[in-house]
């Protein structure tokens, strides 16, 4: 499976927070132990169809899940959602600020150089 790239930038932590309290997508992660479709998710967790979408949509935002591209020889290719994280941790700075932090498991060779080969194709 070919996963869309995420920002090594610091996560955003209103969309971090929205879908953590979001009953739905914490489903939605509990499920996803594998990639799955859109449609295996909603199965899997009884949530319409559309509105697992907008929890997908909400938990990439978030940087929690990935959506990648599972390439298939007869051409009818197909969106994967995956996990992105191991674990999520807010702390407060010297500044009173909340900083967030998510551990994310390291990609292999191969899923790195997926990605890059992905990326090289948008650009043409």
């Amino acid at each position: 499976m070919v996963r869309d790239s995420l920002a090594d930038d610091d996560p955003e932590l209103e969309p971090l927070v929205d879908a953590l309290h979001d009953e739905d997508c914490r489903k939605i992660v509990a499920v996803l132990s594998e990639p799955m479709t859109a449609d295996e998710v909603a199965d899997t967790t009884e949530i319409p169809l559309s509105t697992t979408y907008r929890k997908l949509d909400k938990l990439t935002e978030a940087s929690l899940v990935e959506e990648g591209v599972e390439i298939r020889p007869d051409g009818q290719h197909v969106n994967r959602y995956v996990v992105a994280f191991e674990e999520v941790s807010f702390a407060l700075a010297e500044d009173n600020e909340f900083e967030v932090d998510i551990s994310r498991t390291p990609r292999s060779a191969d899923e790195r150089l997926a990605e890059l080969w992905s990326e090289v194709r948008k650009e043409t």
